[in-house]
């Protein structure tokens, strides 16, 4: 039994820090995470750089990320414009986001939830139009799905609604997403239920939390007892939405795959490297608070991972 965590600080937990992190260092950063043993990792967002000059260099990175053997690449797009340059620059996987509450969306994308869904309808064009073994994975992400900021409680028929008008759009899959942090153990597993019901367990395998008020490893661990696989994460705890008033915090990537691996779930990753590979926020962003209970107490004594480390005992 294993599990895949999904890194996304290079886009996720950068996209809301103003000091720009320069292009070399978040390829070193990549190179690092992905020598540790994460598979995949979302590396920028093709967005226009005057809304968010932080990652106006994510085809470059796309383009860096292709050459590490057994990486996939993941990225996120706004809009069909957005996919197109993410297919030039050879994104492996691409994730459109749809905030199943319209005030968010209006806020995040300017779209309403029907302008977003023509917009996957017209990604899945263009990933159609391509040769078959060229075709990026797509990725339909049910942003704000446990609730919002603006609006409060979102319902879980309405989410189980869009996640149906996604995948009738061309995705090839949908992924539940806890924008704001409202999300809670028992809210997780009825979510992720509905959106079985109407979907299919094939079409969600995935989840992205935050750990805001505290519940982003619970909620983790309720959506793994239901069945999800794969767990978006990012190192320190970097990110959170900047449309999304007080939603910051990502789960920490360091302190999942601590609970993953003492619970004898395997994730591939060797803790004591991707701990190691945190000196390149460290030395790139001094002043910003970097977060993670693993890095600063270290393991129990007799910890033994389930995936055994490639440098020796944990320190």
């Amino acid at each position: 039994m294993g599990v895949l965590i999904s890194e996304v600080g290079p886009r996720d937990g950068l996209q809301s820090i103003a000091p720009i992190m320069p292009t070399a260092a978040k390829c070193a950063w990549i190179d690092d995470l992905a020598a540790a043993g994460v598979t995949e990792i979302e590396v920028g967002s093709f967005v226009p750089a005057k809304l968010l000059p932080q990652l106006a260099d994510t085809a470059q990175i796309v383009r860096h990320a292709r050459t590490i053997p057994g990486l996939t690449v993941a990225a996120l797009v706004p809009n069909a414009r957005g996919a197109a340059d993410a297919i030039e620059a050879g994104a492996h996987k691409i994730t459109l986001p749809l905030s199943c509450s319209e005030s968010h969306s209006l806020a995040n994308l300017r779209r309403t939830h029907a302008q977003v869904l023509a917009e996957a309808a017209a990604v899945a064009e263009l990933i159609r139009a391509l040769p078959q073994g060229q075709r990026p994975h797509f990725e339909g992400s049910l942003s704000t799905a446990f609730g919002c900021t603006l609006e409060g409680h979102v319902p879980p028929a309405k989410v189980a609604e869009l996640a149906q008008a996604l995948m009738k759009a061309g995705c090839d899959e949908v992924g539940l997403a806890d924008t704001t942090g409202y999300a809670n153990p028992a809210s997780v597993a009825i979510l992720i239920r509905a959106v079985w019901s109407a979907v299919g367990k094939d079409a969600l395998t995935g989840i992205h939390l935050h750990n805001t008020r505290g519940l982003g490893l619970a909620n983790a661990l309720a959506a793994f007892e239901v069945g999800i696989t794969t767990f978006d994460s990012s190192q320190a705890g970097l990110g959170g939405c900047p449309f999304a008033p007080g939603a910051s915090g990502n789960i920490v990537t360091e302190d999942l795959v601590f609970m993953f691996e003492a619970m004898g779930v395997g994730t591939g990753i060797d803790l004591d490297a991707l701990i190691a590979a945190r000196r390149h926020l460290a030395t790139a962003f001094p002043d910003e608070p970097l977060y993670g209970f693993t890095s600063a107490a270290g393991v129990p004594l007799d910890f033994v991972p389930a995936t055994p480390s490639k440098q020796g005992a944990f320190a």
